[in-house]
């Protein structure tokens, strides 16, 4: 990228990054610490032309967290005022990051959460 004097770059964080969790301690802070990498290397590599982003999906029913207990996952339901995203929507927040018009977007965090976090 640094090369060709272009690129994108989109990591995926998760709002666990900001929220934490119970029972997610290593998985939260190395989102969080994903999100800092992101800001950091935006800055680097922007003068290349090179945009560095995150996605951070909320809670979506997935095979990750199926398994939860359903009072646990009741709770974030209620908590998300637009419904659980699903994946098709983090999907569309990557592409928006690769559009052409995000090419002055960089060093930022996109939360596809329902609301979950506002």
């Amino acid at each position: 990228m640094i090369k060709e004097r272009k690129g994108r770059i989109i990591n995926i964080s998760s709002i666990i990054a900001k929220t934490g969790f119970n029972g997610l301690a290593v998985y939260g802070a190395s989102k969080a610490g994903l999100e800092g990498f992101t800001r950091s290397l935006a800055r680097e590599v922007g003068r290349f032309n090179i945009t560095v982003n995150a996605v951070a999906p909320g809670y979506m029913l997935t095979d990750m967290t199926i398994g939860l207990d359903k009072s646990r996952l009741d709770s974030i339901v209620r908590r998300a005022p637009l419904g659980l995203p699903q994946t098709e929507n983090v999907a569309f927040a990557v592409e928006h990051l690769l559009d052409p018009l995000s090419e002055k977007t960089t060093g930022t965090v996109l939360t596809v959460d329902g609301g979950s976090t506002a």
